[in-house]
């Protein structure tokens, strides 16, 4: 019988920028012990201020994350009678509740609901990345499949090395399907119809293929892909976190909802960013700098592209002390 997978997350603590190295073992696959390191660690991160981007790259020599610890599924499933759709939704819905309660392992841990709270915790954990303020890059050092392929989906960005390497959604080959998100995750990212037909077939994407339909939004050497996902990091980082947290929340959630629901989600953060400290700082020094100035910031030569870099316009466009001579 195979073991069970002890996972680890190494994080490496570089400034702004935390690097969390994906240790899933001689296979490299994603158990409960890292979905629980992972859900700790997207909490630190959204709350620690100084903390702007997390960057993911597996321990590996070849492999992101190869998948989910079949084992881990296997073994849950087996502890629960075989239902049918609506018996499962319920059984989804519970769990649902009893995460929300937490704490509850001692009470859960050996009955048929446990496997269903661990994976609830799992899409949760996922969720909590998309509402967050904080940027998640994976940085794909190799292939992903599986959960591992659904992790990198509910990245906020995904670099790739190039080679021999690939990334999809193989699970229909074991008469199963996504659970982690790759039904909902993988068609907003590349499309419908290109999701469903990766998903049906098991095909996975090479790099050059995930990047061509946006699966991924850059493919490098392998040797520059921790470094280019950092430059990454470092630039979305820059710009103010409670903003970045509203945008993502806009899009990620009212990007699928109806069109009126998506724009009071929209109007909402807005209005949030708008009364922030940071908002009405930022606000009334450009207004200050345009007066200053007589021009806007933003349309003076040069200066957008400085902005661009900073990550705020705090101080663009300002009169320089020779220029007010």
């Amino acid at each position: 019988m195979a073991q069970e997978v002890r996972g680890n997350l190494e994080i490496e603590d570089r400034g702004a920028v935390l690097v969390a190295r994906i240790d899933g073992g001689p296979l490299g696959l994603f158990g409960n012990d890292i979905a629980e390191q992972l859900d700790a660690l997207v909490d630190r991160a959204d709350r620690d201020p100084a903390v702007q981007a997390v960057v993911f790259i597996g321990t590996h020599p070849d492999r992101f994350v190869s998948h989910a610890e079949v084992r881990w599924l296997q073994e849950g499933g087996a502890t629960v009678p075989s239902v049918g759709v609506r018996g499962a939704s319920a059984l989804a819905h519970t769990a649902r509740g009893v995460n929300r309660a937490g704490g509850l392992k001692a009470a859960l841990g050996k009955t048929p609901l446990w496997p269903a709270v661990q994976l609830e915790r799992v899409h949760q954990t996922f969720l909590k990345m998309n509402r967050s303020g904080v940027i998640f890059i994976a940085a794909l050092n190799g292939s992903a499949l599986g959960l591992g392929a659904e992790f990198c989906w509910a990245n906020d960005l995904r670099v790739m090395a190039d080679g021999d390497y690939f990334i999809g959604q193989p699970e229909v080959l074991l008469g199963i399907m996504p659970g982690g998100g790759g039904s909902q995750r993988l068609p907003r990212l590349v499309g419908n119809h290109k999701a469903l037909l990766a998903i049906l077939s098991g095909e996975p994407f090479t790099p050059a293929q995930a990047l061509e339909i946006g699966a991924v939004d850059d493919v490098v050497a392998p040797d520059r892909v921790l470094d280019r996902a950092i430059e990454l990091a470092q630039h979305l980082g820059s710009r103010p976190k409670a903003s970045r947290a509203a945008i993502k929340r806009s899009v990620y959630f009212g990007g699928s909802a109806s069109l009126e629901e998506g724009l009071h989600i929209e109007r909402s953060e807005f209005l949030a960013t708008a009364l922030s400290a940071i908002g009405q700082e930022l606000m009334l020094d450009y207004m200050a700098n345009t007066d200053a100035a007589g021009e806007l910031p933003l349309y003076q030569p040069g200066v957008f592209d400085e902005v661009l870099q900073a990550g705020t316009t705090r101080g663009a466009g300002a009169p320089q002390k020779e220029d007010q001579r």
